[in-house]
């Protein structure tokens, strides 16, 4: 997992590279698809019944599940790429939010730029945050709570109806990992040496609702049209520490 985990790190650096303005989500699914192949995986979404797409593309209020299509980025969209690769019989899961860009930008931009900016910052500093409690001897719970608590004082809400998974064997596995202590922190599942979480943080601007937005019966957007993003590794927990394992 931890080889298949650091190839699927920098095939989505590799994503975020090609994502520029003026190019479409079908082009950078195809992309994805190669560089999986090239990797020596299969792509891990492929495995969920029905889907046919080797990465959930999302744009702006899209939160989860977006389905690769024609549409172009724009300056300033925000564009999260989730992927999972099969390597070796095993399973890895990632996922990062971005802000599309084009070379110049005026003053207006620059505002706005800055409010998504923070607004992606406190997700990438809460998944940090997140992963750091992820010892053996603590509970899913701890996760959960700090998730939580990172997000909502920043002013931001968690989407409560998605969670982190166990991800090893299969992609979606137990435990699963709530946005928010849902239950007495002692009674969520305990962390043992072993384990390989995909720990997500999936939060929105807004009040953090969801609903279906298209008719593919995948995309998964905010209801009030708010803001999201998702920050997502795959972690395996270890007597004495904690590994990411999508990453460099």
């Amino acid at each position: 997992m931890q080889e298949g985990g650091h190839k699927l790190w920098s095939i989505l650096q590799t994503l975020f590279a090609e994502a520029r303005v003026g190019v479409s989500l079908h082009t950078i699914e195809k992309s994805a698809c190669l560089h999986i192949e090239k990797a020596g995986g299969t792509p891990s979404f492929m495995t969920v019944k029905g889907y046919r797409w080797a990465a959930c593309l999302c744009i702006n209020d899209e939160v989860v599940h977006g389905i690769p299509s024609e549409y172009v980025l724009k300056n300033g969209d925000v564009l999260t790429i989730d992927i999972g690769m099969v390597y070796k019989g095993f399973h890895t899961d990632t996922a990062w939010t971005k802000i599309i860009r084009s070379k110049t930008k005026d003053d207006g931009e620059m505002m706005a730029d800055d409010t998504k900016e923070r607004f992606l910052a406190v997700g990438q500093e809460t998944l940090k945050k997140a992963i750091g409690v992820a010892i053996a001897g603590n509970h899913v719970g701890n996760i959960s709570q700090v998730i939580e608590k990172s997000i909502t004082d920043a002013g931001y809400n968690v989407v409560r109806s998605l969670t982190g998974h166990g991800v090893g064997k299969q992609l979606h596995e137990e435990p699963m990992i709530p946005e928010y202590l849902d239950k007495p922190l002692e009674k969520t599942p305990l962390l043992t040496p072993g384990m390989t979480l995909a720990i997500e943080v999936i939060y929105a601007m807004g009040k953090g609702a969801i609903e279906y937005s298209k008719d593919d019966g995948w995309t998964l957007s905010s209801k009030d049209g708010s803001l999201t993003a998702v920050f997502e590794q795959t972690i395996a927990v270890d007597e004495e520490k904690t590994f990411v394992l999508t990453g460099s």
